[in-house]
């Protein structure tokens, strides 16, 4: 017979702490709560007035100094740039490098990320792949565009570039430049994808075995449509960077004042070529470059600000609508 009576009541809880009308729960903060919440409220308003900031400034000075004509126009050759022409072949060849970087990177991102969250196995090589996107993500820029001109300057891959008279390849090409931008949107669309399909729960993979599908057919019809919006994130957010990158530009596009094709053929013989964005546009124009107009560095630079500006108000209503299907 046991000796424990069951009968017995439990010990009291002790009582949570009740705040009168005129206390509240600040009020038991100690100062280094009070000093770390200031503290935090300090860096994101600073956040905002940098951010404000930057974009007042950048407002102001490209409404000053940009035409119309500048965005219609073709540069013209010249030690200066001021006073001769636009910023159009720019303007092209930023559209160009970046849609090329993101038809490249969305779908092996998206493959990479799903491997990653519905198979990763055998676990080391799952490993080795989340290190090498680390790797990737961590690596600057000029470090992937010196790799990418030693290794596309090689005859094989001649086809890619335009090469001198005497054979020698030169390794640089909209090809060239979009496949090494391709490098820096990767990580963002992995993670985003990642993120989004580990969002999807688990019984909808689960109802979707229950009907006969198996793992394929469930991940290209039920989960790819399902992480849509994490994809298109993660595609987005890739664009931006590749709008903003200089480095792999001057190395691997050449940053010549026009866009120059090879060959005949209308698209190909452009993207064979080379040519110039908004980035190096600003850059070579600017008190720190030798094109001498900081007034069209400034009308440009205003330019790319809006397009990346609008490339993040695309990822924000990316956001708000992937909520709203997954709230549906």
């Amino acid at each position: 017979m046991s000796t424990y009576d069951t009968t017995a009541a439990p010990p009291p809880v002790p009582p949570a702490p009740s705040y009168g009308p005129e206390q509240e729960v600040g009020d038991a903060w100690s100062i280094w709560d009070r000093i770390g919440v200031a503290l935090a409220w300090i860096a994101g308003i600073g956040l905002c007035l940098i951010a404000a900031a930057i974009l007042i400034y950048m407002l102001i000075r490209g409404i000053q100094f940009l035409k119309p004509e500048m965005l219609v126009s073709h540069p013209l050759p010249g030690l200066g740039q001021e006073g001769t022409g636009g910023f159009l072949d720019p303007i092209i060849g930023t559209f160009a490098l970046t849609l090329l970087g993101t038809l490249i990177a969305t779908p092996i991102g998206v493959a990479i990320a799903v491997w990653l969250s519905e198979y990763g196995r055998p676990p080391w090589l799952a490993r080795a792949v989340e290190s090498g996107v680390e790797i990737v993500a961590g690596t600057p820029t000029i470090v992937l565009a010196i790799f990418g001109l030693l290794v596309f300057s090689q005859g094989i891959f001649s086809f890619l570039s335009f090469t001198a008279a005497g054979g020698a390849v030169f390794g640089r090409s909209f090809y060239i430049a979009g496949i090494m931008m391709s490098l820096i949107a990767l990580p963002l669309i992995i993670g985003s994808t990642r993120e989004a399909l580990q969002a999807i729960p688990s019984h909808v993979r689960e109802a979707s075995y229950a009907l006969g599908k198996d793992k394929a057919s469930t991940i290209r019809r039920v989960l790819i449509p399902g992480a849509r919006s994490g994809i298109a994130t993660g595609a987005t957010l890739g664009m931006g960077r590749i709008a903003g990158d200089t480095a792999i530009v001057i190395i691997l596009l050449g940053a010549t004042l026009t866009n120059q094709g090879v060959g005949s053929v209308p698209i190909f013989s452009f993207l064979k070529g080379t040519g110039s964005t908004l980035t190096t546009y600003v850059y070579n124009n600017s008190p720190a470059g030798e094109g001498g107009a900081p007034d069209k560095a400034y009308a440009a630079a205003f330019v790319l600000l809006v397009i990346v500006v609008l490339l993040n108000f695309g990822v924000d209503l990316i956001a708000r609508k992937g909520t709203k299907w997954e709230n549906q």
